[in-house]
């Protein structure tokens, strides 16, 4: 019965992490079917808005589906807002320090990049036009409030519950326990950063970008889960990206 269990678990974790991964890989081929060059002629913002807006699309459709079809729900409420303005406030006080420094870091020893676009007035607003209002709401509709539910329908269980000498600080992010639903999410976030071809196949990915994303993650999901609202990591990761945006490129005025 566990050995059944366990493979029934390994397939559903399988099955998601296709759909997880293939869905925004389709939208991509759907995006790539129009003519952005009026509109966004350096690439800075157009394409990847269609992406994400298509891929958002398909999740939110089928989470419609499974919502009138069965009593799963995926975070379609404000939940518990003490909880989720809790981590919104503390994740941007936090990850701003930290990207301030981070970039301070990197400009001191020469490892600062600069944004992958000229930095037009148009170029500037589109690129953080996107980060706030679809970057955020697009992946956290479907790594977190998609992911994190179906995941926890088949894999049950968390790190460190009722565990004794957990530090408070742990405790304090991540409360009494990190659900193995919010890991594997993360894991599968992490790996939607890796770039990879058919014809021939080939695979492109930064170490760092596929940890940073699945840590960053994991973060989200604890808010998602402790708050049962999808709304909060949508707040936190578009402050995650708008605060990376603006500040490199801040930094590329200020050198220049």
């Amino acid at each position: 019965m566990q050995l059944s269990r366990l493979v029934k678990q390994v397939l559903w974790v399988l099955f998601l992490a296709v759909l997880l991964l293939g869905v925004p890989r389709l939208a991509g081929l759907f995006a790539d079917q129009f003519n952005y060059s009026n509109i966004d002629p350096d690439g800075a913002f157009a394409w990847v808005s269609v992406h994400h807006i298509a891929q958002a699309v398909v999740f939110l459709v089928l989470m419609l589906v499974i919502s009138n079809l069965t009593n799963i729900r995926f975070g379609f409420t404000w939940g518990d807002s003490s909880v989720g303005l809790f981590y919104v406030r503390l994740f941007a006080l936090v990850f701003t320090g930290y990207a301030v420094v981070s970039l301070i870091m990197a400009v001191a020893i020469g490892t600062f990049q600069p944004p992958p676009f000229p930095l037009t007035e148009r170029n500037i607003a589109g690129q953080l036009g996107f980060q706030l209002l679809l970057s955020g709401p697009s992946e956290e509709l479907i790594f977190r409030a998609f992911a994190i539910t179906m995941l926890a329908l088949m894999v049950k269980g968390a790190l460190f519950r009722g565990e004794q000498g957990v530090s408070r600080a742990i405790k304090t992010v991540f409360g009494k326990e990190l659900s193995y639903a919010n890991i594997i999410a993360a894991i599968i976030f992490g790996l939607a950063h890796v770039r990879f071809a058919f014809a021939p196949f080939t695979l492109s990915f930064h170490t760092f970008q596929v940890i940073y994303a699945a840590i960053l993650g994991l973060f989200y999901g604890v808010c998602y889960e402790r708050s049962g609202s999808m709304y909060y990591p949508m707040m936190m990761h578009s402050i995650t990206n708008v605060v990376a945006v603006a500040v490199s490129v801040i930094a590329v005025l200020v050198i220049s």
